[in-house]
């Protein structure tokens, strides 16, 4: 299984994915969702492998996001094709860590930020 690790390296929940990859023998490729932004393209992919709803891939914590006030454009019918624009200008607006995972049949899982149990499902 290949598996890409998206991450900003001075955030706290990235460090704890990072330790637990490690310490679990994860092999992965770690990527700077900074200065490596995803591309609204790869976004689309995986936001399409994830199941989840758009919304869940934008870091609601961050400053970015309240000063973009993107909540309110989000709420306003942004497009989903306008959403994942914004997210592709700046990798601070992304939620992570990310992982994306190439399964044997050729399909991506895809998580969005970091909790044990479903990490472990899906990477162990």
């Amino acid at each position: 299984m290949k598996v890409l690790f998206i991450e900003y390296p001075k955030c706290s929940t990235c460090q704890k994915a990072r330790k637990w990859l490690d310490g679990n023998g994860v092999v992965y490729e770690s990527r700077h969702i900074v200065e490596n932004n995803p591309k609204a393209e790869e976004l689309r992919t995986w936001w399409q492998a994830s199941g989840l709803p758009l919304r869940r891939f934008f870091n609601t914590s961050g400053m970015l996001y309240r000063e973009l006030n993107v909540k309110a454009q989000l709420d306003a019918g942004m497009t989903d094709d306008e959403a994942l624009e914004l997210l592709a200008t700046n990798g601070m607006l992304v939620k992570r860590p990310l992982v994306i995972s190439q399964q044997a049949d050729g399909s991506s899982r895809v998580l969005v930020g970091f909790k044990e149990a479903d990490w472990q499902a899906a990477l162990l």
